[in-house]
C-alpha cells in the first residue's frame, strides 16, 4: 500500500488464529480476514491473512530451524498453492496464486534456514527475498506470494467506498 503512495495505519487484530478442523485453506483466510476487518474500529479497515498449502497441509509460520527445514523439504521440488483473504467490513474475497519450488538441496535448505527470512512468513519463505532463488515459476498473482494482492485489493476498498487517487 506504501508504495502506491497510500496513507494507511497498521492496528494489530488480536483474534483467535487456530486453524479448524477440516478447514480448507481458502475457507480459513477467509475467516481470518473477515475477523481482523470485524476486530479494528475505524471507517475503513482492511484485513488480510496469508497461508500456504502443499499436499493438503496448511503451513503457518514455522516454530523453529526444524519446522522451517520440514517446510522447505516439502515445497521442493513441488507445487503449491498461497492463499490470501483479503477483507474489510463490507467486503471479503480470497487470492490464490500456485507456485513452484525447484528441488532444493540440504546445502540450500540450510544455507535459507540460517538467515532470518523464513521465520516470519508463511509457508517458511519469502519470494521477495533471498527464496526468490528457489521459485521455478507463478501461475496467479504475484503480489499476492510477495504479501498483499494489490489489484484485488485496490478493487475490494474501491468497492468499500475508498477513492482512489487515479
Amino acid at each position: 500500500m506504501g508504495q502506491l503512495k497510500l496513507h494507511f495505519t497498521v492496528v494489530p487484530a488480536n483474534i483467535d488464529e487456530s486453524l479448524r478442523e477440516g478447514e480448507a485453506p481458502a475457507a480459513y483466510v477467509e475467516r481470518l480476514a473477515r475477523a481482523k476487518a470485524a476486530a479494528v474500529p475505524g471507517a475503513l479497515v482492511l484485513a488480510a491473512d496469508t497461508t500456504v498449502a502443499v499436499g493438503g497441509e496448511i503451513l503457518g509460520k514455522p516454530e523453529d530451524a526444524t519446522d522451517a527445514r520440514r517446510m522447505l523439504g516439502l515445497l521442493s521440488g513441488r507445487e503449491h498453492q498461497v492463499f490470501t483473504g483479503i477483507a474489510t467490513r463490507q467486503h471479503a474475497r480470497v487470492v490464490q496464486t500456485r507456485v513452484w519450488f525447484k528441488p532444493l538441496t540440504p546445502e540450500e535448505i540450510d544455507w535459507y534456514i540460517s538467515t532470518p527470512e523464513p521465520y516470519d512468513k508463511a509457508g517458511g519463505y519469502a519470494v521477495q527475498g533471498l527464496a526468490a532463488a528457489f521459485i521455478e515459476r507463478l501461475d496467479g498473482s504475484p503480489t499476492n506470494v510477495i504479501g498483499l494482492p494489490l489489484p484485488e485489493t485496490l478493487e475490494l476498498l474501491a468497492r468499500s467506498g475508498l477513492h482512489l487517487p487515479w
